[in-house]
C-alpha cells in the first residue's frame, strides 16, 4: 500500500524542479525528501527520477505515474474537504433504528420537521421490536424504550423522555362490567396484556409510591401494542398502554382511562449512540432534536380521578 505522504512529496518535487526548491517549499530537508522517494520507488520496484548532476527529470515510467499521482490527491483533498464539511455542518446519512411503535405514535410528525430544518441530512429509519446490535449493523443511533436501566455497555446513552403506561378500558367493557375502583378488583376483570416471558401480574404504582401487585389471567397477549389498543377498543377488556398511543382514541370516546392515579408502567425513551468521540454533527443534532421535542409528544396528562363506588363483578343494572 502507498503511503500517500510519499506521494505527496514526489508532486512537490516534480512541481517544483527538483529536491532544492521543494525543501525550501516544504521546509524539510533535502536528505528526508530523497530518503522517501526512494521508499516510494522501493515499495513499486521502478526508478522515478533520474539523479544526475547535469540534469533533473522524470523516467518514462515516473511521467505516467506522476499523473496518477495528481489524480491520488485530488481525489484525497475531495475525501478530506467532505469529511471536514460533515464534521461541521450537519449533513449526510443517519442510519436509526427503532421499535415500531416509537415510529408510528413519537416519531412519524417529528422527522419531517426534522429533516426540514436541515436539508442536507437524510434518515434510514428500519423499525424492529428486536434488539439489534447497533455497531454490527451498522447504525448511527437508537431510540428505545424501557422500563429497567438499560445494560451498561460501551453505547453512549442519553435520557430523551418518559412514557408512563396507564390503564385502559372501551366504554362498552365499561358499561357491561362497570369501572374497577381500587388496583385489586382489576383482578376480577378481563385484562389485555403486553406478551412477556414468566408471570403475567400487572404491577400498579400509586399516590405516594404505593405498590400494588395484581394478580392477572390476560385473555389477550401480544408484542404489539396497537393489537392490545385495537382489542381494548373492542371492549375486551382493560389494558396497561403508554399514554400518549391513546390519545386520539379517548378523543374520540373509543377508551376511557381508569384509575388515573395508579402507573402501569414508568417507561422511559433513550437514545444510544455507538461512540464518545467524533460524533457526527447530524447525529448529534437529531439526538438533541429529539431530546427537546419527544417529552411534548409522550406527555399524557390522566383522567381527573373519580370516586366512584366500584362496580366490579357484575352488569349494571337497568
Amino acid at each position: 500500500m502507498l503511503d500517500l505522504k510519499d506521494v505527496f512529496y514526489f508532486v512537490q518535487v516534480v512541481d517544483r524542479g527538483g529536491f532544492t526548491s521543494a525543501s525550501r517549499s516544504l521546509g524539510l530537508p533535502k536528505s528526508t525528501l530523497s530518503h522517501r522517494i526512494r521508499e516510494l520507488e522501493g515499495v513499486l520496484g521502478v526508478t522515478l527520477l533520474n539523479r544526475t548532476s547535469r540534469r533533473f527529470g522524470m523516467t518514462e515510467v515516473g511521467t505516467q505515474f506522476y499523473h496518477y499521482a495528481q489524480t491520488l490527491l485530488q481525489t484525497a483533498e475531495v475525501a478530506e474537504e467532505a469529511v471536514r464539511q460533515r464534521a461541521t455542518e450537519p449533513s449526510g446519512v443517519i442510519r436509526m433504528t427503532t421499535a415500531v411503535e416509537i415510529a408510528q405514535f413519537a416519531l412519524k410528525d417529528l422527522i419531517p420537521i426534522f429533516l426540514k430544518k436541515y436539508p442536507k441530512v437524510q434518515i434510514v429509519e428500519i423499525t424492529t421490536d428486536a434488539l439489534v446490535d447497533i455497531i454490527a449493523d451498522g447504525f448511527d443511533v437508537a431510540l428505545r424504550g424501557h422500563t429497567a436501566p438499560l445494560q451498561n455497555s460501551s453505547l453512549v446513552q442519553r435520557a430523551i423522555a418518559r412514557a408512563p403506561w396507564y390503564l385502559f378500558a372501551g366504554p362498552g367493557y365499561l358499561d357491561a362490567r362497570g369501572a374497577p375502583a381500587t388496583p385489586e378488583e382489576i383482578a376480577q376483570h378481563d385484562t389485555i396484556s403486553i406478551a412477556k416471558t414468566g408471570s403475567s401480574n400487572l404491577v400498579l404504582t400509586g399516590p405516594n409510591g404505593r405498590r400494588c401487585i395484581v394478580q392477572t389471567a390476560p385473555r389477550f397477549q401480544s408484542n404489539n401494542l396497537v393489537a392490545l389498543k385495537e382489542s381494548a377498543c373492542a371492549n375486551l377488556g382493560i389494558a396497561a398502554l403508554p399514554g400518549y398511543i391513546c390519545r386520539d382514541e379517548i378523543a374520540a370516546g373509543k377508551l376511557k382511562q381508569i384509575l388515573p392515579r395508579w402507573i402501569a408502567a414508568d417507561a422511559r425513551l433513550s437514545a444510544l449512540i455507538p461512540y464518545k468521540r467524533g460524533l457526527l454533527p447530524a447525529v448529534r443534532a437529531l439526538v438533541d432534536f429529539l431530546a427537546l421535542e419527544i417529552p411534548h409528544v409522550t406527555a399524557f396528562e390522566p383522567a381527573p380521578a373519580e370516586d366512584a363506588p366500584s362496580k366490579a363483578g357484575g352488569k349494571r343494572s337497568t
